[in-house]
């Protein structure tokens, strides 16, 4: 059954589909877009109930990252990242989590997670000044506060021996975003702009450590909370690249029916494309149905109370890599079939391509150590049948 929040994003689809060309010229989501995802309800799927979430099913928070993909890549790839935050936020400390949304259930919180700083300790204990520079903050524009990471530091400047790493939390006013940081050749709508922190204050409530990685904190006892951070941020991100190339197969559909040859001959009859645009439709449709059961094979680990090991982590990891360019692959043998008006500045189709590509460039979607270590642990271990299907 499909979730309500996913139906009003394909009932909104044209409306948003309409808001695309103004955000990526904006360089940042337009205000009508914004709009559509508040009142979908996207960005609160994972957040907690008593603070006006959903505690969706993740499969549900996929299918709504891709749906909004399809029709507008930028807003799909805000809706997986921005997303995300509000499941972390949910095992942080209650008072952080107070401030956040006490007066606004509605508030989105940006990042990056790439240690971008150091967080010194203060001297009294209670917290760390933090310095540093953070790029690809997706959907900062709109966003009243930020989780960043960050090494924790010595007083000298340098990175602590042996190195820890946290996510801190800070409000909009502990930071800057560098409006003249973000100017790329896809993803234009996203603003994943700089930010930069100088010298704030973060108390130690506002941090969590890398504890979170693993899943199973018991800071919370439903499952949704107990999943593995690299299940749960990997998976708006892909969802995104999914999305946009499912709309890239729909875009090219509506424009091939009026496109013929000079013999007459309807483009969607020619033999070699319809085997071609098939066999990458299929692909496609691979790609959302493997994440969504590996994720979904994750969270019923979690529920029976069974452990997640390093092995299912790694083939979940795969998998969501193994998805993001199974389905970029099949959107690129589309694009190129689609005839030469697609490569107009006026043409969807070509956004569409530049959008999906950027998107293979985070680095969550690089596939070298993650299928090195599938790999290794999968020859060792053993599995029920069926468990985490090969990608």
């Amino acid at each position: 059954m499909t979730h309500t929040v996913v139906q009003k994003i394909i009932d909104s689809g044209p409306a948003l589909a309409a808001t695309a060309e103004e955000s990526n010229r904006l360089g940042r989501l337009s205000d009508e877009a914004v709009r559509l995802i508040r009142e979908a309800g996207t960005i609160r799927l994972l957040q907690p109930e008593e603070h006006g979430g959903m505690q969706a099913h993740p499969a549900d928070f996929a299918e709504a990252v891709m749906a909004t993909a399809n029709y507008s890549p930028s807003a799909g790839w805000i809706t997986g990242v921005v997303g995300v935050h509000p499941w972390e936020m949910a095992l942080m400390d209650p008072q952080l989590q107070e401030e956040v949304w006490g007066e606004d259930q509605d508030t989105w919180i940006a990042s990056p997670y790439a240690p971008g700083g150091l967080a010194i300790p203060t001297e009294d204990g209670s917290g760390y000044m933090v310095s540093g520079r953070w790029p690809f903050s997706s959907g900062t524009d709109h966003c009243e506060w930020a989780f960043l990471g960050a090494m924790v530091g010595t007083p000298e400047g340098k990175p602590a021996q042996p190195p820890a790493a946290l996510h801190i939390v800070l409000p909009r006013s502990d930071y800057r975003i560098d409006q003249d940081s973000w100017d790329v050749m896809g993803l234009n709508g996203t603003g994943s702009k700089d930010v930069v922190v100088e010298n704030a204050f973060v108390p130690k409530y506002r941090t969590i450590g890398s504890h979170v990685m693993g899943g199973a904190t018991g800071i919370r006892p439903e499952p949704l909370y107990n999943l593995p951070f690299y299940s749960i941020f990997p998976i708006g991100i892909t969802s995104a690249v999914i999305g946009a190339s499912e709309g890239m197969l729909r875009i090219f559909l509506e424009q091939q029916k009026a496109r013929h040859g000079w013999d007459g001959t309807g483009y969607l009859h020619e033999p070699h494309t319809t085997f071609a645009v098939g066999s990458a439709a299929a692909d496609i449709a691979a790609s959302r149905a493997l994440l969504i059961d590996t994720v979904t094979q994750m969270y019923d680990l979690v529920a029976s109370g069974q452990e997640i090991s390093m092995t299912h982590r790694a083939l979940a990891r795969r998998n969501q890599v193994s998805c993001a360019w199974r389905a970029a692959r099949a959107a690129n043998e589309i694009f190129v079939r689609s005839g030469g008006n697609a490569i107009r500045r006026d043409n969807p189709l070509q956004q569409y391509f530049r959008d999906i590509n950027t998107g293979l460039q985070h680095a969550i979607h690089s596939p070298g150590g993650v299928f090195a270590a599938s790999t290794t642990l999968e020859g060792g271990a053993e599995l029920a049948p069926g468990t985490f299907l090969m990608a």
